[in-house]
């Protein structure tokens, strides 16, 4: 069935590249509300509310930015929305003073903590999930992402490669029948690296960026002290983007993504392909997703029409 919150909780904390103290609140919502962002430093109310949805993503220079048909934004949304979909959560009001979701320690697992707080209830909808029925892949320079039919549930390969002996070549592989997000990717954090640090800042990013919300590397390697969560941090943080962005399509997946040199511009690019592909997919309920592949086949040669709730 869908999910939302119990009740709602609040958090506060500095925007990754604004720098600026931010005040958010997750808010339960009703069945199919879906993953909303409401501004409420946005006078007119038809103007705050922006959807948590891939078409709806104009930017992804280091982040995922969102905006709505008003030009209003809300961005860095991919950890709180990996967050969400590693709690189960379908339905959810996001309140937000500012544009920019707070980065808290550069992972999500601040967020699952909060939705930890106050518990998750089943509701009385069953849950849509996207079943893949044919192989997609996009490139963006050496960049590469495939989504690809998986009958036994979701899987995530991610591979990685920096000039760094800190990071060198890197490769993790998600399955989520075999562990949670929680477990696996949860506490990955952002990294970048410090001589990058000055040209992202001039370029108005970075500016709330820090030893306690990033993983940092200058030229003798981690700077943070208390090193690594992971000794793959990186590439799991990859996974984490990916599965954030990839939530913008509001279900979660029937597929097996392999990707390579991830970024949130080709993770948003593989989402609209596979969209845009109305016979490479179809919508199933969570309690029918794991029929066989040849039964799906033939209720689609009988006329059954992919759709998007």
């Amino acid at each position: 069935m869908q999910h939302t919150l119990a009740q709602p909780i609040k958090c506060d904390g500095i925007s990754l590249h604004q720098g600026a103290h931010v005040t958010m609140t997750l808010h339960p919502a009703p069945e199919h509300f879906g993953i909303w962002f409401k501004r409420t430093d946005i006078a007119k109310a038809e103007h705050a509310l922006i959807k948590a949805d891939v078409h709806n993503v104009v930017d992804t220079r280091l982040c995922t930015v969102l905006e709505n048909a008003y030009g209003v934004r809300v961005s860095t949304v991919e950890h709180v929305m990996a967050a969400l979909w590693g709690s189960g959560i379908d339905n959810v009001l996001i309140e937000i003073d500012g544009s920019e979701v707070p980065v808290m320690d550069g992972s999500s697992e601040p967020f699952m903590f909060l939705i930890e707080c106050v518990g998750v209830v089943a509701q009385d909808a069953p849950r849509a999930m996207l079943k893949v029925l044919k192989t997609v892949t996009v490139r963006d320079g050496d960049s590469v992402a495939t989504i690809a039919p998986c009958d036994d549930g979701f899987m995530l390969d991610v591979d990685i490669m920096f000039a760094h002996q800190a990071i060198g070549a890197q490769r993790y592989s998600f399955d989520a029948t075999e562990t949670t997000f929680k477990q696996s990717l949860s506490r990955a954090r952002t990294f970048g690296f410090y001589h990058e640090v000055e040209a992202m800042r001039a370029a108005g990013l970075a500016r709330g960026g820090s030893l306690h919300n990033a993983v940092v590397i200058n030229e003798e390697g981690i700077m943070n002290h208390d090193g690594l969560r992971y000794h793959d941090e990186c590439v799991r943080h990859k996974a984490l983007d990916c599965i954030g962005d990839y939530f913008l399509t509001g279900m979660r997946f029937l597929a097996h993504v392999t990707t390579s040199r991830p970024g949130h511009n080709i993770n948003n690019a593989l989402m609209r392909a596979l969209l845009a592909q109305s016979d490479a997919w179809i919508v199933v309920q969570e309690h029918d997703a794991f029929v066989p592949a040849h039964m799906v086949h033939a209720a689609q040669s009988l006329g059954v029409s992919a759709i998007i709730s």
